[in-house]
């Protein structure tokens, strides 16, 4: 029970994070703000992944599916820290 709860507020925390800094781009037009937003994207569908994982589905294992999207995430927000400075 505490362990589906912290999974849902996980997911929709990272969401939630996803959704204000795209806004924050569509305001500013800052690409910094589009790389964080593309991060928290990738987080937000890995935890959701999760959520189905561990909670909805037990006996199949999606670990290389759920890391997929947060390892581009990451990877996207890397390129745009890296591409901003140049």
């Amino acid at each position: 029970m505490m362990a589906t709860a912290v999974y849902a507020l996980c997911a929709i925390t990272s969401i939630a994070c996803a959704v204000l800094l795209l806004r924050g781009y569509r305001a500013s037009r800052l690409p910094l703000l589009f790389w964080a937003a593309i991060c928290f994207v990738g987080i937000a569908i890995n935890n959701v992944l999760l959520f189905i994982d561990l909670q909805i589905v037990p006996t199949a294992d999606l670990s290389v599916w759920r890391s997929l999207p947060a390892v581009l995430g990451v990877s996207a927000f890397l390129y745009g820290l890296v591409m901003e400075v140049r």
